[in-house]
């Protein structure tokens, strides 16, 4: 398994408790649905990266760059580092590790 997939999983997984969190503190259903419904598709990607599908690797790196900016966009507006600039930051790690696997 190499870094992009855990990455991929990592980020997964903290987008859906992102999601979770988001409705429980503020009650946003449109936390918890784009929270978990980005955290699947990442958890899927990555699960078919492991079976050796190139695509996977494709789907990761759209979702996780749509991620960052949807992330950017609410860090600038709202100028509060959680989520927003934690999520930045953390996908923009994430990208790395998956373009680096792309270009290898």
């Amino acid at each position: 398994m190499n870094l992009s997939i855990i990455a991929a999983l990592a980020y997964g997984i903290l987008a859906i408790i992102g999601g979770i969190i988001g409705y429980i503190q503020a009650q946003s259903q449109i936390s918890l649905f784009s929270g978990v419904i980005s955290g699947l598709l990442l958890l899927v990607a990555a699960y078919f990266q492991i079976q050796g599908q190139t695509w996977a690797l494709i789907v990761a790196v759209l979702v996780t760059g749509i991620l960052v900016i949807f992330f950017a966009l609410r860090f600038a507006k709202t100028r509060k580092f959680m989520p927003g600039g934690l999520m930045v930051i953390l996908g923009m790690l994430v990208l790395v590790f998956m373009v680096h696997e792309w270009i290898r």
